[in-house]
């Protein structure tokens, strides 16, 4: 199990501007105590602040494929957020979807949030997204802080079982899915966003699964932009509505 590190306590957390998927600022975890924060376990439903209520209060089922709409996939080695976005709904099946999913389990086995990066949102959509002044730095210091210390919380609730625990997958509740317009939680462009969504894998005989807080799109594919609850008041780890 990954030991527990001291949160770093030289100076109170920074509030940060709104995040994709959120309806408040949280505390803020800058580059450096994103990598030596504590990360703590534990159901993190009651550390969020105006958190939905809705996000992994039943078990998500998983999405159907989606309308006729086809993929926006861009052509490989061309960087998605550099692209324009679309309204094509996003599916829990395709095989990019299945690869970040992948990408981010092998990052929790490992204890690498770097490898989980695939299926985090990419930073040149957040720029085109977000209507902030420093949505560079927000998206860094905050949205990726947060991410790395979720991703160390999820490792150590899987504990010293992690190298045998095997992915199921990750349902995504598609008909909760909501279209967000521009001037909503300061975006200038629209995405859509959803809550629920659960990863599920088996660890020594037994069936787990934690939720994966928020989703959003972008050109037809689903990228986590909050693992953990958000807000929350302390910059630490947590790892939402952990089951089984």
């Amino acid at each position: 199990m990954r030991a527990r590190t001291s949160v770093c306590a030289a100076a109170s957390a920074v509030l940060m501007l709104i995040a994709a998927g959120c309806g408040s600022s949280s505390s803020s975890p800058n580059s450096a105590s994103a990598a030596s924060s504590g990360a703590s376990a534990g159901d993190g439903g009651g550390n969020a602040s105006g958190s939905p209520s809705a996000p992994g209060a039943t078990p998500a089922q998983p999405s159907s494929a989606s309308s006729s709409s086809p993929s926006s996939s861009p052509t490989p080695g061309i960087d998605p957020g550099t692209l324009p976005q679309t309204k094509v709904m996003p599916t829990g099946s395709d095989p990019q979807f299945t690869a970040g999913v992948n990408a981010l389990w092998q990052g929790i086995v490992d204890d690498n949030p770097k490898e989980a990066m695939p299926f985090f949102f990419p930073k040149s959509a957040y720029l085109q997204v977000k209507a902030l002044s420093d949505a560079g730095s927000d998206y860094e210091n905050r949205l990726i802080g947060f991410y790395k210390l979720d991703i160390h919380a999820a490792h150590q609730l899987l504990g010293s079982g992690a190298k045998d625990a095997k992915l199921v997958g990750v349902s995504v509740p598609a008909k909760a899915a909501e279209w967000i317009l521009p001037g909503v939680e300061e975006n200038k462009l629209s995405y859509y966003r959803v809550y629920g969504s659960r990863l599920t894998y088996t660890e020594n005989g037994r069936t787990k699964s934690f939720g994966l807080f928020s989703l959003i799109s972008w050109r037809g594919e689903w990228y986590v932009v909050h693992f953990g609850p958000n807000p929350r008041p302390k910059p630490i780890g947590v790892v939402y509505q952990p089951r089984g």
